[in-house]
């Protein structure tokens, strides 16, 4: 993997060189997804269909930055979640940069279909948040906080500005998202995205696999191109609102 843009360099990187063109400088809600050229967000039914060796390097390292990994309960559930647990060597370099050993996982449902014996919560190394509304059915919600925090922010829909202050206010700054397509698209129409990693492979998945985004709102939102690596074909792209 090299990079292409600003500047074109040969250099292969190594995790030292793509620690430093990723690590954020600011408080910033990061979305991380990789696509098809046709934009599909799976290949029947996962996205590991779509994932190489580039993303396969650098998914662990946008862990690594974030104190917050924020997912849907549907991803949750299709992708097969699991406790986030980084390799001793990426908690080392997280305690050595004011950060706890392991992010919290933050799962954003409004139905709460989810079991609290789901491994995301009984394989987690620390104790989970999930962010519903008042909505949400009570029952769920009282089985939920047994094994993680929940944080009810608006009536019959999750208003994901007032979670993302009230994350920002508990000390979590740093959110990466990994989706999906239906939080990307609230979080893009709420204003909320700061950055999209977003990894392209070069296959074309067809018309029916969903896309990275969805919803019905809107959220047209400018961004600029902070840094595009290649690798064997595969372009990793970093956008940025104020790069």
């Amino acid at each position: 993997m090299h990079r292409i843009w600003p500047a074109t360099d040969p250099t292969p990187l190594d995790d030292a060189a793509l620690i430093a063109l990723y690590q954020p400088t600011t408080a910033v809600l990061r979305v991380n997804f990789v696509t098809s050229v046709d934009g599909a967000v799976e290949v029947e039914g996962h996205s590991k269909g779509l994932q190489s060796p580039g993303d396969q390097q650098v998914f662990p390292l946008l862990r690594m930055f974030a104190e917050g990994l924020m997912v849907g309960a549907g991803t949750i559930r299709e992708e097969g979640y699991g406790g986030v647990r980084p390799r001793s060597e990426r908690r080392d370099w997280r305690v050595a940069h004011g950060l706890d050993p392991y992010p919290r996982l933050i799962i954003v449902s409004r139905r709460l279909d989810l079991s609290p014996t789901h491994p995301a919560f009984a394989d987690a190394a620390t104790r989970p948040i999930v962010i519903t509304c008042a909505g949400s059915p009570a029952d769920r919600r009282a089985a939920l906080a047994e094994v993680a925090d929940v944080l009810e922010h608006g009536e019959h829909e999750v208003d994901l500005a007032a979670a993302v202050t009230d994350l920002r206010a508990r000390g979590l700054d740093q959110i990466l998202c990994e989706g999906g397509p239906h939080l990307f698209g609230s979080l893009t129409e709420g204003g909320l995205v700061d950055e999209v990693c977003l990894t392209m492979t070069p296959m074309l998945a067809g018309p029916g696999a969903g896309r990275i985004t969805a919803g019905v709102g809107t959220g047209v939102q400018g961004l600029t191109l902070a840094h595009a690596l290649y690798d064997d074909g595969t372009l990793l792209l970093r956008y940025a609102r104020n790069a």
